[in-house]
């Protein structure tokens, strides 16, 4: 499912115009994004939990050249789901 067609779930599930349903879906991501990018965990319970975790510098290889070279260190956001998430995924055939 892509964003649109999301936007149009929730447009029917919430009795809400596609336009209104889109925009709610763009500030929900927005504030994931922002809170995020504070360093601020987002959690939604029974949903999960997104959190920002930090990855040290590391070495690694150039895979076109097989030489030697330093990863920076970077901040990336990892997801875990929740139970009510991992349930309905678990139970489905």
């Amino acid at each position: 499912m892509r964003k649109p067609e999301l936007a149009s779930a929730i447009a029917e599930r919430a009795d809400l115009t596609k336009d209104k349903a889109g925009q709610v879906l763009n500030v929900i991501l927005d504030e994931i994004t922002d809170s995020l990018a504070r360093g601020q965990d987002v959690a939604l319970i029974g949903f999960g939990s997104f959190t920002v975790r930090e990855r040290a510098e590391r070495s690694g290889k150039n895979p076109q050249t097989g030489k030697t070279m330093t990863i920076p260190a970077s901040k990336t956001v990892a997801f875990k789901p929740g139970k009510g998430l991992k349930e309905a995924v678990g139970n489905k055939k």
